[in-house]
């Protein structure tokens, strides 16, 4: 993250910004480019290490269901249920973090990931002695563990207003998306660290030491948060005791139209993520699917995350130059189109399928580091957070449907393939589109409201 160093001199850009934004002159003049570059590393490491809880889960269930004796449709309800709650807490956060700062909005995330990280080794155990109100308990504590899923909108308001003090200068502004793609990077970076944490510590202590070293890493952020400096827009906007609530001022005005249409496009695309990206082995291995011998693990992880990461930084890169709604539409158009060739491919035929599924991981999960920080430019300082978390929580939402309608066409004599297409590559098509009915952003501007 090398080029926060190219931030603006303090000096110079303390007199422009006087005339540009409302923020408090001593906040403002207190926000050093070296403040920008701490918070920027702080947020990727809470970012990386939220994510790190929020898979392990997904990825120990089976464990943990073997052990207490779920079979695979109780392991799914109980998954079912947990995406539900982590909906809730995140759609929950936005207001809260509109209202108290950013700030705390980023530790109180990471914190309440740790502790319900904590807390998940006892409602584990609390499954296997009490049963049915030990499941209720582990729904509870993993709904609270979304708090960690909810970081990453949180992390976006934050640094859209950051850089939106350090790149004030439209030259320079054009680095913002590049750089917020390297912090949102973490959400591979914290699936090969979950992975490769539960091959180490799983043989140690089984699935229950994996979630209590979790709980750890945030023990890092609570000390580096000391370091954090306030936003000077939210600042600003708390000088000026802007009245109102946070949620009923995101479906009115200019945010409306932000809500609606990037919410309802996030969540059209999280329909095809859980095919493709959660359920992805699974399509790819079916006998009616790919029948692909993909059950290699580790392959899979180094070509997802591999593909993610350089996803990231592609698409955050094209945003600065071309503008994050046409990114977004472009990546998601060419991933529907990549999955579309994948699944007309002739099955088993590894190499071709793999390229394809490749170029459609890279096309559909890259485009959400422009998306995170399109999020920011898109709404006003006093509906940022708010917004931000209720478009985070709509891709909770569409992962419960896209759980919902696959299990229905599969259940209805669909072979994988046609699920695929209709539930997968249609939804992902149409989020394409539909993001293109939100207001465009010029890259070179900066938003100081």
């Amino acid at each position: 993250m090398e080029p926060m160093e190219s931030t603006l001199d303090p000096a110079k850009a303390s007199g422009s910004a006087a005339a540009r934004t409302t923020a408090a002159p001593a906040t403002a003049g207190q926000l050093t480019p070296r403040d920008v570059r701490i918070a920027t590393w702080i947020c990727f490491f809470a970012w990386t290490f939220a994510v790190y809880d929020f898979v392990l889960f997904g990825n120990l269930l089976p464990v943990l269901a073997a052990e207490v004796g779920w079979a695979p449709a109780q392991s799914t309800a109980v998954n079912t249920w947990v995406t539900a709650g982590t909906a809730l807490v995140a759609f929950a956060v936005g207001p809260l973090v509109d209202r108290i700062g950013r700030r705390k909005g980023i530790l109180i995330s990471v914190v309440g990931a740790a502790i319900a990280s904590l807390l998940t080794a006892v409602a584990g155990w609390a499954v296997g002695i009490v049963g049915g109100i030990g499941v209720v308990l582990l729904i509870l504590v993993r709904s609270a563990a979304g708090l960690g899923y909810a970081e990453q909108s949180v992390n976006a308001a934050y640094l859209n207003e950051l850089f939106a003090h350090a790149y004030a200068d439209p030259a320079k502004a054009r680095r913002r998306g590049l750089i917020y793609s390297l912090v949102q990077s973490g959400w591979p970076i914290g699936s090969v660290l979950a992975a490769a944490s539960i091959y180490l510590l799983f043989p140690v202590g089984g699935w229950a030491l994996c979630f209590v070293v979790a709980a750890f890493p945030a023990i890092f952020i609570v000390i580096a948060g000391r370091w954090l400096k306030e936003s000077p827009q939210f600042e600003a906007h708390r000088h000026a005791n802007t009245n109102g609530s946070p949620l009923a001022e995101a479906f009115r005005g200019e945010s409306l139209r932000s809500t609606v249409v990037i919410g309802l496009s996030f969540l059209l695309n999280w329909v095809g993520v859980l095919v493709f990206a959660i359920l992805g082995t699974s399509l790819l291995s079916a006998p009616d699917g790919k029948d692909i011998p993909f059950t290699n693990a580790l392959v899979i992880l180094v070509v997802s995350n591999a593909t993610a990461f350089a996803g990231y930084v592609f698409h955050g890169w094209l945003g600065d130059r071309i503008g994050r709604r046409n990114t977004i539409a472009i990546g998601w158009i060419l991933c529907g189109a990549s999955f579309t060739a994948m699944l007309l491919a002739p099955s088993g035929d590894f190499a071709v399928v793999v390229a394809l599924y490749s170029a459609g991981l890279f096309f559909l999960i890259g485009p959400f580091s422009a998306l995170l920080f399109f999020n920011g430019e898109s709404f006003p300082v006093r509906t940022r957070a708010t917004g931000g978390s209720i478009i985070n929580a709509g891709g909770q939402v569409g992962a419960i449907i896209s759980s919902f309608l696959v299990t229905l066409a599969l259940g209805a004599g669909w072979t994988w393939s046609t699920a695929a297409f209709w539930i997968g590559c249609v939804p992902i098509f149409a989020s394409g589109l539909l993001i293109l009915a939100a207001r465009n952003v010029n890259p070179r501007t900066v938003r100081q409201d």
